[in-house]
């Protein structure tokens, strides 16, 4: 036989979807997957936790924990119990640009999940004793959230990139003060001002060919009305610190591995220069086991499991993040052999780099979005960023387009040599270890 010969894979492209309105303005988004048996529903309402009351940070991550926690029609336990009888799994959480709420279901349940996701969104009660519990729940996040070095150094560097006044520097779920302040009078009010259809999108990923979806959505989520709902103010860009060009130290005395954390202010999806280059640096500096990040840490000189960067966006704005664990005694070294490389990149990328970085993010598109809820979550994504449904597709073209030239050409645009330096170790042994290593002086912070 004769071997055949192998091709370039053909250009991919994002399931377009079929777009209508519901009866009360919601859009609509439907991706019909043929053999998708399991639909995913995603209902996504702009928001923006800068508005959440003074003193009240996270209520609005707590509104989105309890709206399956009881209707007027059904309580707590029997909402869940139909749920659970249906196949039906939903889950709500809210971001910086706003809520997202998810259903995962059969077809064949799909009418019965939208009545019950419809009823959630516009009639839950917020029981007592429900909000009590979700308080509690989240204050013990916030204990254990304390004793994670990653997760530590994380709100650390929110606290230290952004500027102090700015929602960002802040938890977005709220920090112990402010859950603990938190009542039930003030989730019901939450709810009412930031939760309606105004502005929403509604999308649906599964197999449709044996379905009337626009009926199905319109006679459920087309229903939804509300007074109160406020639209949600246009997404605005965090302002970074004036003075985010330090280095902190959290002291976790005795620690044998010291968590690091570097940063700088990155652009979102919808920069006019264009997205495509992010993903591929991310991929190439410190995205695989062969990025130069690893290259030279974990597989040189064995400092760590993995160190990894990436262009993190928001909905407005976003971050370059570089963050990793390594043994106490070689923090110093680390540190400065992390801002050497990410210094180094501004210099550009060799073509074997930026072909690596091009195929992956291309050619590993089909398997990322291979199911409905992947396509789902990234259409949702989409909407909520303002984003036009056939970005996806349009940026995978970009990315063959790239050169190493043009990816150096991002990087610089982002990367200008200023760094916010975070470390979550033993301040006793990394605080004279960074001396000579790093510009400036060094603050050190209790956990």
């Amino acid at each position: 036989m004769t071997r055949p010969e192998v091709a370039p894979p053909r250009p991919w492209t994002f399931p377009a979807p079929r777009e209508t309105v519901l009866r009360n303005g919601i859009r609509v988004l439907l991706h019909d997957l043929p053999g998708q048996y399991v639909h995913s529903l995603r209902v996504v309402i702009p928001s923006s936790l800068a508005t959440e009351p003074p003193g009240l940070d996270g209520v609005s991550a707590m509104t989105a924990r309890l709206l399956d926690e009881g209707t007027s029609e059904h309580t707590a336990e029997e909402l869940a119990e139909l749920m659970e009888r249906n196949g039906m799994v939903l889950g709500a959480a809210v971001s910086d640009g706003g809520y997202l709420v998810d259903v995962d279901v059969p077809a064949s349940r799909l009418s019965t999940a939208a009545g019950l996701l419809t009823a959630a969104l516009s009639d839950p009660v917020f029981p007592e004793t429900e909000v009590r519990r979700i308080v509690r729940s989240r204050l013990a996040e916030i204990e254990q959230e304390r004793a994670s070095a990653g997760v530590r150094a994380a709100r650390e560097m929110a606290r230290t990139l952004w500027d102090p006044a700015d929602r960002a520097a802040r938890p977005g779920a709220g920090s112990a003060d402010s859950v603990r302040a938190l009542t039930r009078d003030d989730v019901v009010a939450h709810h009412a001002r930031t939760i309606g259809p105004s502005g929403a999108t509604v999308v649906l990923a599964g197999d449709l060919s044996d379905l009337d979806p626009e009926r199905i959505l319109d006679e459920t989520l087309g229903g939804w009305t509300s007074s109160t709902h406020e639209p949600a103010p246009a997404a605005v860009a965090p302002v970074p610190a004036a003075d985010r060009s330090r280095v902190v130290v959290v002291d976790r005395p005795g620690s044998v591995q010291t968590e690091i954390v570097v940063a700088c202010p990155g652009p979102d999806r919808s920069t006019p220069h264009g997205w495509a280059p992010h993903p591929v640096l991310s991929f190439v500096v410190g995205g695989s086991p062969g990025a130069r990040l690893d290259a030279v840490l974990r597989e040189d000189k064995g400092y760590t499991y993995g160190i990894r960067c990436a262009f993190r966006p928001r909905v407005a704005g976003g971050s370059f993040v570089t963050s990793g664990s390594v043994r106490t005694e070689v923090t110093g070294e680390a540190v400065q052999l992390v801002l050497g490389i990410l210094d180094d990149v501004r210099d550009g990328l060799t073509d074997a780099e930026t072909r690596a970085g091009v195929d992956y993010v291309s050619k590993t598109a089909p398997g990322r979005y291979a199911t409905a809820d992947t396509v789902a979550d990234e259409s949702a994504a989409l909407a909520l960023e303002g984003l036009p449904p056939d970005f996806t597709t349009c940026n995978l073209r970009a990315v063959a387009e790239l050169t190493p030239e043009s990816l150096a050409e991002a990087y610089r645009r982002t990367v200008t040599g200023e760094w916010s330096v975070v470390l979550v170790g033993d301040a006793e042994s990394v605080v004279p270890a960074l001396d000579g290593v790093v510009p400036g002086t060094v603050t050190t912070v209790d956990v």
